[in-house]
């Protein structure tokens, strides 16, 4: 087990290995001269550290566990991507995707339940017929969970929409933190939906970040929510990349450390069968629509694609969110064919998980809104279709069965489902917290609802139980994806 310790400066957010000694870490700022003020700089002697020059002060910092410091990019890489230090000159970061170095699909190697690849990625897991199986449809929806969504998800899971078992259809949230009501998703969470992680500040250009910046959005937002949330670390197994950037190799190195089970963040571009969930153990069947995922192989990692939206020959364009389609001027019916035609796509051909990406910006729009509803009462009615989580959707990937076989499935089965989560409040503490935006370097106030006394200070990366004590936070992770927990001697 290796011990991170995060630590946040004003303007900088940094992981290190714990130090051997207070004494040693002196002994080995001594001979380092900051070359300014303020950045982060190579060591002269090794790859595997670098210093932070805070006001002119160095401090030593380590690389995580089989990383090195690009003194390039400034952040801890992987070996044969990092361009060690001291570079005299640093040119702007390279951002240029790095060479494939995972190999192409084997199937012959590639085996269920632990990993799932085809050629071209159509091909059905398990080697069953179109027809003997269910087409599960996946409800998504990204962002914060506030007054403005709150209500409109709860019409879409309004108790009467149910699978052919007879159980509630659920839904799986990638939580952002900024705005987010706790109460509600705690509600959520004890309703049976899945909640799964965004980031903390949903910041732009994450994608061309390093490990620590990952590890401080991504596992700080997971700790947010089961403190603020009390939604478990062992619920929270999936996460979605902000603005569906995934972070190269960098995002799934956090996710392979800190036990995640699949990212939903790799877009497939417009294509006439529709790519299936699959392992990252080999390279990637289709192309990589955004440029930026990952070269290696992460063996075990699951990846649910977004397959883009598109109805051939008709307006509304190409969007991997169905909110980002052009359908506001389209009537409540018109929307719902548009929908049934991009489905049927799906369901007539190899039936890959019909993954549904939402913002809440759909649900501003009533012909959009309705219109979902009446694409759903509609799919329900066929006697194949079932609407699960994404987790869910990855318990019969990785065990298929055959429908006449579906109540088998004990996580599919309401009256089975174990629920961890436990029952919200029903008056929740309404917070006014204090929030310096590190970005404008404004302070403000902000909000938030939760079942538990308010924190000090507006969680943040850094700090994400709101302790007002910045970079307070400490992560503990083993190599083969252990959970992570906060040490013990920053919370008293």
């Amino acid at each position: 087990m290796l011990l991170l310790k995060r630590a946040t400066l004003p303007g900088f957010i940094l992981i290190s290995l714990n130090l051997l000694a207070i004494g040693q870490a002196e002994d080995e700022k001594k001979d380092f001269l900051c070359p300014t003020n303020n950045g982060n700089f190579a060591d002269p002697s090794t790859c595997r550290r670098f210093y932070q020059c805070v006001d002119g002060y160095p401090y030593v910092n380590r690389c995580p566990s089989g990383l090195y410091f690009d003194d390039i990019s400034k952040y801890c890489t992987f070996k044969n991507e990092a361009r060690c230090g001291p570079v005299p000159i640093t040119p702007a970061p390279v951002t240029d995707a790095p060479l494939d170095l995972a190999k192409k699909c084997d199937p012959s190697k590639c085996e269920l339940p632990y990993c799932f690849c085809s050629k071209d990625g159509t091909s059905i897991p398990g080697g069953l017929d179109r027809d003997d199986i269910p087409q599960m449809v996946l409800l998504t929806f990204d962002g914060a969970v506030n007054l403005n969504n709150y209500d409109h998800y709860q019409r879409v899971f309004d108790g009467k929409r149910k699978n052919p078992n007879g159980c509630e259809i659920r839904g799986t949230f990638f939580i952002s933190h900024e705005y987010s009501n706790y109460q509600q998703i705690q509600t959520l969470a004890y309703e049976g939906h899945e909640i799964a992680t965004e980031t903390i500040s949903t910041q732009s250009g994450l994608q061309d970040k390093g490990y620590e910046e990952w590890v401080g959005e991504m596992i700080g937002m997971r700790e947010i929510l089961r403190h603020f949330a009390n939604v478990t670390t062992n619920d929270i197994v999936g996460m979605r990349a902000p603005y569906l950037k995934p972070g190269r190799n960098t995002q799934y190195k956090v996710i392979e450390d800190f036990g995640y089970i699949y990212d939903s963040s790799i877009t497939v571009p417009p294509t006439n069968v529709p790519v299936w969930p699959y392992t990252l153990d080999y390279k990637i069947s289709h192309e990589c629509k955004s440029g930026t995922c990952p070269s290696k192989t992460f063996p075990g990692v699951w990846e649910v694609p977004l397959n883009v939206h598109y109805v051939e020959g008709y307006e509304g364009g190409h969007c991997p969110y169905l909110d980002q389609c052009v359908l506001h001027n389209l009537d409540v019916q018109e929307v719902f064919e548009w929908l049934q035609e991009d489905f049927a796509r799906h369901y007539e051909q190899n039936k890959a998980p019909y993954v549904m990406p939402f913002h809440t910006n759909w649900f501003q729009i009533k012909e959009l809104e309705l219109g979902l509803h009446k694409f759903l009462d509609w799919i329900l009615t066929l006697p194949d279709v079932w609407v699960v989580t994404v987790t869910q959707s990855l318990t019969w990937i990785t065990d298929p069965k055959e429908l006449n076989h579906i109540k088998t499935i004990d996580s599919w089965d309401c009256n089975k489902r174990v629920n961890s989560a436990p029952k919200p409040c029903s008056t929740s503490n309404k917070c006014g917290l204090t929030f310096k935006d590190p970005v404008t370097n404004v302070t403000d106030t902000r909000y938030m609802e939760i079942c538990r006394d308010c924190p000090n200070k507006y969680p943040w990366v850094g700090d994400s139980e709101g302790t007002g004590i910045p970079g307070r936070d400490n992560y503990i992770f083993s190599g083969e994806g252990g959970e992570e927990k906060q040490d013990d001697e920053s919370r008293k």
